[in-house]
């Protein structure tokens, strides 16, 4: 069997043969009439009418021998087989074709409809012309594939050989479309925010830093969709705007978290995070409805059922019932000894009291199969919330949870500029100590604070959700994810 590299060889000869022949192997243009989903749902009416045809596609396979052979190509809609015969086409073509045209290539065929001996819908080509001339031949072997690495490295692959790729892509796309579209129903404004920051903010995660050569200044991608700017443009007096896009945190991999991702955000003027629970609960469902058909999911071992009552899981008594200990009546040594006991892994740089009941909740989650919101969480895990008016140690803040995993995060929006500034500098503290998750002070969004601006709910979800509900890894759900060099 030939190698790859003989193999090569041999197609940048045929390349050379059709460009001595006067032919261009890799045109501009093609003639395409049809694609083959519409030849095959109108075969009959346009066989009927004797409907010339030009589709366009991938050379899949080809069998047959002599002077008539049987084409499989394909184009980003459907399949369709071709009939290609010597004495339709003429000598000089068939030969033209079996001498320099390979499985993979990019073909055009002009023909008209038929039917075979068989019954099967086909093309019966008077033509055809390379479109793109394939270097490398298609794998013979790839649908199956068990090296995860070589299947996201080549998705291009993937998504050619496995159809359910390709839907999980087209899904992917309805998901964030339906979120555009349920959001621009209730009347919220899409925006843009900046990418590139002077100072990240809006949530609790490690920046990537950058050098922006203009302004000779180190510069940060974003952590958050904008949460900072869009509570800027509360202040400017808008009252409803949402952004989806991608944000960049610079930690850890696993099956739910990556460094790009995509994310969604909104704000909501003169609501609260009651009214945001609402909302969201009726979002996820719409979201969920329009891109799987169902509201009922299998995720993680787990049976999800989105359309029954959510319920409402308490982050402090939650804790308490699982480990023992009261998040409000507790010290970091006794944390620390129960995550020891508990055999918890935890990051040690920067470690504080914050982190430490963090990784407690998070090994109560696991339980919990959702759907429905995590409340009363402590302000030390919350600098960007409103704090609770009777209890003013805890705060107004939702999570969704779901399959044991928190799938989206919301507030009542912390406006008190003095109580801002100095959340920023307990999280400054924290950050001189270690915790390079901490927020940065950020004192040009206190000083919008200080010009005034209204209740508001907040909150976002990262296409983590989408993973969940495929029941795949999050690295699996995106189309092109990023890969360690081959060396």
């Amino acid at each position: 069997m030939p190698s790859l590299e003989e193999l090569r060889k041999s197609r940048i000869e045929k390349i050379k043969e059709l460009e001595k022949a006067g032919i261009d192997p890799y045109p501009a243009a093609s003639k395409r009439t049809h694609t083959i989903t519409e030849v095959l749902a109108g075969f009959n009416k346009l066989k009927k009418e004797n409907k010339k045809v030009f589709v366009v596609g991938r050379l899949m396979a080809q069998r047959g021998h002599g002077g008539a052979m049987f084409l499989d190509v394909q184009d980003g809609t459907e399949k369709i087989q071709i009939l290609f015969r010597k004495n339709k086409v003429g000598a000089k073509t068939f030969k033209l074709f079996k001498d320099n045209f390979d499985i993979g290539d990019f073909v055009e065929i002009k023909g008209e409809l038929t039917k075979t001996k068989t019954g099967q819908n086909s093309i019966e080509s008077t033509g055809i012309k390379i479109l793109t001339k394939s270097v490398r031949p298609l794998p013979e072997k790839w649908h199956g594939l068990k090296d995860e690495e070589e299947r996201l490295r080549k998705r291009y692959l993937d998504v050619l050989f496995n159809p359910e790729i390709k839907e999980q892509i087209e899904k992917r796309a309805m998901f964030w479309k339906s979120m555009r579209e349920f959001l621009e129903n209730k009347g919220f404004l899409e925006v843009e925010t900046p990418v590139l920051e002077t100072t990240p903010g809006g949530a609790d995660a490690n920046p990537f830093v950058t050098h922006h050569n203009a302004l000779d200044i180190d510069v940060y991608l974003r952590i958050s969709m904008g949460e900072l700017w869009q509570k800027r443009l509360m202040v400017a007096g808008f009252e409803k705007t949402f952004e989806i896009g991608r944000q960049f945190r610079n930690e850890g991999m696993s099956p739910e978290h990556l460094q790009d991702y995509t994310q969604m955000e909104f704000y909501w003027a003169y609501a609260d995070y009651n009214q945001g629970m609402k909302l969201t609960e009726e979002m996820y469902k719409h979201v969920a409805k329009k891109t799987f058909g169902t509201l009922k999911f299998k995720i993680k071992g787990f049976n999800v059922d989105l359309d029954k009552k959510w319920q409402i899981y308490d982050y402090q008594k939650i804790v308490k019932k699982e480990t023992g200990i009261d998040i409000l009546n507790t010290n970091l040594k006794q944390v620390e000894t129960k995550l020891k006991q508990l055999k918890i892994d935890y990051d040690k740089k920067g470690f504080n009291l914050g982190r430490g009941v963090d990784n407690l909740w998070k090994h109560c989650r696991r339980k919990i199969a959702g759907p429905g919101f995590l409340v009363n969480h402590p302000v030390e895990v919350s600098p960007l919330a409103k704090r609770k008016e009777k209890t003013p140690e805890l705060v107004q803040r939702f999570q969704v949870i779901i399959a044991g995993s928190e799938l989206g995060n919301g507030y009542s929006e912390l406006n008190n500029p003095i109580d801002q500034a100095e959340r920023f500098q307990e999280q400054q503290k924290l950050r001189d100590k270690g915790d390079t998750e901490a927020q940065m002070h950020d004192y040009d969004f206190v000083e919008a604070l200080e010009y005034g601006m209204p209740p508001t709910c907040g909150f976002g979800l990262s296409e983590r959700l989408f993973s969940f509900l495929m029941n795949k890894t999050i690295r699996e759900c995106q189309i092109f994810p990023l890969m360690r060099p081959k060396i």
